[in-house]
């Protein structure tokens, strides 16, 4: 598969927290044979890819994206729902959703009472999401229920199509976070065939990011790992009203290093590490700090003893909205560069980075 029917079917197919199962299915036929792969008992996949016997690199990037749960079924029929990850509530009214039922897939729209029968004071006021609700053509409850086969707990997907924009550079779609980190791991799979590297890659895919990094507890008691470099996205801030000291991230500009968020302090070793990989390679590199989150170096970090661990990712507009911006070059780059890290990852540059704090 090229490079954008991957990032294409990654960004379109479903996989809220807790239901990653078809994102699963995807990530595992494209590695398939080209590793050995397992599952921890939440479902995360775990690919491992042995070089020599050297170290232990987790790879984790999170297949889940942000999403909704049916909670309600009101007697008229509209659907309310809880959210599954950060949701802003000013980016959720008018947009199309699915719900995934035994029956198949029910598309709806998130609506409220409209602004034309608010009172004055109200319609200045951001509805809030228990305001929301989730119309999916009903009548009734029974209708609902019976024809449509919608049950509490059905798992709610926001929906969005891939596409390219029109500078070339520029891709549309949703889940890039982190579903780019996601198609990053299947490319380095590939890159790494019929490679000698110094090290035994564990390329993970975690479930429930979203929700408390919980895939990447459990897949990391699975790994062991020896070092974590986890895969996220960037808040890019090359917009209008953002300033510099609040994302100084920018599209096209290279990947991000995190130099630490709400979980985790990067490895000072280990990005001494990264950086000078990234300038022999000649990839540019960007630097950020995201206190308001986390990623899953959260979790890997504190595992036994401690393991090295830090962030990288690419850089993407509208983060947790139905659709971000991301650009090609970034993406490429990242790939690049955790190429040339897993080929310089042996026992020695371990050793290193552990003496390096």
């Amino acid at each position: 598969m090229d490079r954008l029917n991957l990032l294409k079917t990654l960004s379109e197919v479903n996989g809220i927290p807790g239901f990653e199962g078809e994102v699963r299915k995807l990530l595992a036929s494209c590695v398939d044979g080209k590793c050995d792969l397992s599952t921890d008992n939440l479902g995360s996949l775990i690919c491992r890819k042995v070089g020599t016997d050297g170290p232990k690199i987790m790879i984790p990037a999170h297949m889940d994206e942000i999403g909704f749960m049916v909670h309600v079924i009101t007697e008229e029929g509209f659907i309310r729902f809880i959210p599954l990850g950060g949701w802003w509530d000013q980016v959720l009214l008018g947009k199309k959703v699915r719900i995934k039922t035994s029956r198949g897939l029910v598309t709806g729209v998130i609506g409220s009472k409209p602004p034309h029968i608010l009172k004055e004071d109200d319609r200045s006021k951001v509805t809030k999401k228990d305001a929301m609700f989730i119309d999916v053509g009903a009548t009734s409850r029974a209708q609902a229920l019976e024809e449509m086969g919608i049950r509490p707990g059905d798992p709610i997907f926001p929906v969005s199509e891939f596409e390219v924009l029109a500078n070339g550079s520029v891709v549309a779609g949703k889940a890039w976070d982190d579903r780019a980190g996601c198609a990053a791991l299947v490319e380095l799979i590939d890159r790494l065939q019929g490679k000698s590297h110094p090290n035994t890659v564990y390329a993970v895919a975690t479930v429930q990011e979203e929700v408390g990094l919980r895939g990447a507890r459990t897949s990391t008691t699975m790994v062991a790992p020896d070092v974590g470099i986890a895969l996220d996205v960037g808040i890019a801030g090359d917009m209008p009203g953002v300033q510099p000291e609040e994302s100084p991230l920018k599209l096209g500009a290279g990947p991000v290093l995190y130099v630490a968020d709400g979980d985790s302090i990067a490895h000072s070793g280990l990005r001494r590490f990264v950086i000078r990989t990234a300038e022999e390679m000649n990839i540019p590199l960007q630097f950020a700090a995201l206190l308001g989150g986390g990623t899953d170096a959260g979790e890997m970090h504190l595992f036994g003893a401690g393991v090295p661990s830090l962030t990288l990712g690419v850089p993407v507009r509208y983060v947790h909205t139905h659709t971000g911006l991301m650009h090609l070059d970034d993406y490429d780059n990242l790939v690049k560069l955790l190429e040339g890290i897993v080929m310089r990852l042996d026992s020695d540059a371990v050793q290193e980075i552990r003496n390096g704090e």
